[in-house]
């Protein structure tokens, strides 16, 4: 049963709510987050990613939202940016760092201008009836080992009906004497999405075969790719990059299945209302830190943090299997900002 108008306006007064166990196998280096059984997503943090992440996202349906490459080989799936995999949090100046940016294709001879995020414990993780919590400790690191950041993340999770939501909220700490988050396009929180997902496109590139083999593609086949940016300001389609907004929705259909993907800042957040960096090949990420790009130098945030020091970031992935209305965002937007 597809959401429509009314019933999502009653979200928060449903009683169908559904069971959310968490599964963590720490031999694995992941952790499942099922919804009445079925997988809705994982935590996962493989030494080959460079970051934890959420991969894969699933919809209400079962179909994949997240990207598969470079995880597996799904044929058609782009292989551009080997380093956008499921969802995850970070940024591409980092004291000179590049954490954004870090992937097993950066060679060796210039690792030494990349971070990486380590995963070092699970502080929490409890299921429950239409929501659970999953806290994690994480630590950012330079190339020679030195801990910048202390990263301490909570994801709660809740599902009823056709609707499920990610709430994110991220505390860093600096762990040296100054960390200096330099104004930079690449950032912050983000997804990378299926390509069905996508929104239509005439360019060449290079796509994945069923062989895996990747090959270069001049005439795209758009049969199946549906997506439309959407912004709370009323900004659609790829116009949307750089524009500001305090949510931003990705629709499309999968299999005969609607689907929205909202991101909803948060009012506390450094930086809001964040820019979007949201592309129409399926990258759909805001960056509340990276602000000139966006505004063709007319802003410029360059954060940064004393040691000791902290800031919180918030985020909401909404997912949901129909088009939302503006009306419909716009309630779990004000609900959010009161958290």
């Amino acid at each position: 049963m597809a959401i429509t108008a009314g019933s999502l306006l009653l979200f928060s007064n449903c009683n169908s709510q559904q069971i959310i166990d968490i599964k963590v196998d720490e031999a694995a280096k992941k952790i499942d987050v099922n919804i009445d059984g079925k997988l809705f997503t994982s935590y996962i943090y493989p030494d080959n990613i460079m970051k934890p992440v959420l991969w894969p996202v699933m919809s209400p349906a079962g179909n994949m939202l997240t990207r598969s490459f470079p995880l597996i080989n799904k044929e058609g799936d782009r292989t551009d940016h080997p380093h956008h995999v499921g969802i995850w949090l970070n940024y591409g100046d980092v004291n000179g760092l590049d954490f954004w940016n870090n992937s097993e294709a950066i060679p060796a001879d210039k690792k030494g201008d990349y971070g990486v995020i380590y995963h070092q414990s699970v502080k929490k993780a409890k299921g429950g009836k239409g929501k659970a919590v999953l806290e994690t400790e994480s630590v950012w690191k330079s190339p020679d080992n030195t801990a910048m950041l202390s990263d301490d993340t909570e994801f709660t999770f809740t599902a009823k009906e056709n609707i499920r939501i990610i709430d994110r909220t991220t505390t860093l700490k600096a762990l040296i004497d100054e960390v200096k988050f330099t104004d930079n396009k690449e950032g912050m929180f983000a997804i990378r999405v299926a390509r069905e997902l996508e929104l239509p496109s005439d360019k060449p590139t290079k796509l994945m075969d069923s062989h895996g083999v990747v090959t270069e593609v001049k005439n795209m086949d758009n049969t199946y790719v549906k997506g439309n940016y959407r912004s709370a300001e009323g900004v659609e389609g790829g116009d949307v990059w750089g524009t500001r907004g305090r949510w931003m929705k990705l629709s499309s259909e999968i299999k005969g299945e609607p689907v929205s993907l909202v991101i909803i800042d948060h009012p506390k957040n450094v930086g809001y209302p964040t820019y979007w960096h949201a592309r129409d090949y399926g990258l759909f990420a805001a960056n509340t830190l990276g602000q000139k790009i966006f505004s063709n130098g007319e802003k410029e945030l360059n954060f940064s943090l004393k040691k000791g020091d902290s800031v919180t970031f918030k985020y909401r992935l909404v997912v949901a299997a129909a088009d939302l209305s503006d009306d419909e965002i716009n309630k779990l937007a004000d609900e959010y900002a009161g958290k």
